[in-house]
């Protein structure tokens, strides 16, 4: 018996591939006629039973299921969803427990959970359940077809739960009027709004340095001198604009067979180039030598001096409507620092939390580790003067530590 039970079992998975249902269902049946506690064939006739509405006959297969396959969260969820197109709350509820404790982390049952709290009215537990959804599906573009429309759903209570949230947080304060930015992200983050943004270094992280997006350009003794001389600089841009435009390269340029991640869009593109005046501490005489004023305004800079990182000193070109996409920098020893030279309107910039809109001649001293983006919603080119200084809150010696250890790391790496 037990080789024709078999035979019936292949024939039946043969039959649903193939699309034959009714024949897979008769199958099915055959099995469990002469084998009763067959799990997979209660499971399979439930299916079946299911998508004929037979709810009643689904249900009582499927529990019979899950009671012989009680590892199998699947089961388990199709249990809940027959209990549910019966109206058997309290039965749905169960066999979602039940889905859950054989996996934690089986997305689709703690889905159907948050819905089945959504049904009843209690909106905040199926927001914090569907959040927690969310942190363990895959990310949207992976999406199963037939989840996604329930994950939007889900994606967009979380949202109005988490505004909701921060207009309480922000009425028990006072109102956002007089909180300074520091505690406008704290609420930002309670509410779930916004992540937490702490150094993300590629090279050398210096711990226990906080993570200030914008520093204050006040702070620093140079910064009034290159903002003196953004007009003479604005002009030996525009006048390599127009005789150095091939010297414009793609900012992002991966080789053939690197990962680009989130770079696919502008690798190698002209909507993100740059003219290099300096690049990984190495001095570019032509480039610098074309622009002669810009140079001069460098040498009085603070320049970070990282060997094979820093100096780095470029003029940034970013196409109309085109965005560079979030990511972080090398080194929280060194800040960099953006000089506006053509700055249209509708462009935006990031750092963390906290946004700020370009001002043509007016720096930005931004800790690039942190993550950061920038956008160009214009119909023309933005321009700005990138270098990169010290970190202000490394004191000499920690300076040299610096240079001492990304000099040795670089010796460390030579085959």
């Amino acid at each position: 018996m037990t080789a024709q039970i078999d035979a019936w079992v292949d024939q039946a998975e043969r039959a649903a591939g193939e699309g034959r249902w009714a024949e897979a269902e008769r199958l099915w049946g055959e099995v469990a006629r002469v084998a009763p506690d067959h799990g997979l064939a209660l499971h399979r006739l439930g299916i079946h039973a299911f998508q004929r509405g037979a709810y009643q006959d689904a249900e009582a297969a499927l529990a019979r299921a899950c009671t012989l396959i009680p590892q199998d969260p699947m089961i388990a969820l199709m249990l809940a969803n027959a209990r549910r197109e019966l109206g058997q709350i309290e039965g749905e509820f169960a066999a979602l427990q039940l889905a859950l404790s054989a996996d934690a982390y089986f997305y689709p049952a703690l889905l159907a959970k948050g819905a089945l709290y959504e049904r009843q009215g209690r909106l905040k537990l199926a927001a914090v359940t569907y959040r927690n959804v969310l942190k363990i599906a895959p990310p949207e573009v992976h999406w199963p077809p037939s989840l996604a429309p329930g994950l939007a759903r889900a994606a967009k209570l979380v949202r109005d739960y988490q505004e909701a949230f921060a207009i309480t947080l922000y009425e028990a304060v006072g109102g956002a009027g007089g909180l300074s930015g520091q505690w406008q992200e704290a609420i930002s983050i309670m509410s779930g709004q916004t992540k937490p943004y702490h150094a993300d270094c590629n090279q050398l992280h210096v711990p226990r340095l906080p993570a200030i997006p914008f520093f204050d350009p006040k702070d620093f003794a140079w910064v009034p001198a290159i903002e003196a001389q953004t007009a003479a600089i604005t002009q030996e841009l525009k006048a390599a604009l127009q005789s150095q435009q091939d010297a414009f390269q793609p900012y992002i340029a991966y080789q053939p067979g690197d990962p680009v991640n989130q770079w696919a869009e502008l690798n190698h593109s002209q909507r993100w180039s740059s003219l290099s005046l300096w690049r990984g501490g190495v001095r570019d005489e032509a480039n610098l030598a074309a622009c002669p004023k810009t140079a001069a305004a460098l040498e009085e800079v603070e320049m970070a001096e990282i060997g094979g990182l820093c100096p780095n000193a470029m003029f940034s070109a970013l196409a109309p409507h085109t965005e560079i996409p979030p990511h972080h920098g090398e080194t929280n020893a060194r800040l960099v620092v953006h000089l506006p030279l053509v700055v249209p309107k509708n462009c935006l910039y990031r750092v963390g939390f906290e946004q700020r809109r370009w001002e043509v001649g007016k720096v930005l001293i931004f800790d690039d580790t942190l993550e950061h983006m920038a956008r160009n919603d214009s119909d023309e080119l933005r321009v700005v003067l990138i270098f990169d200084v010290w970190n202000p809150l490394l004191s000499q010696e920690e300076r040299a530590l610096v240079q001492k250890l990304t000099q040795t790391a670089r010796q460390f790496a030579i085959e």
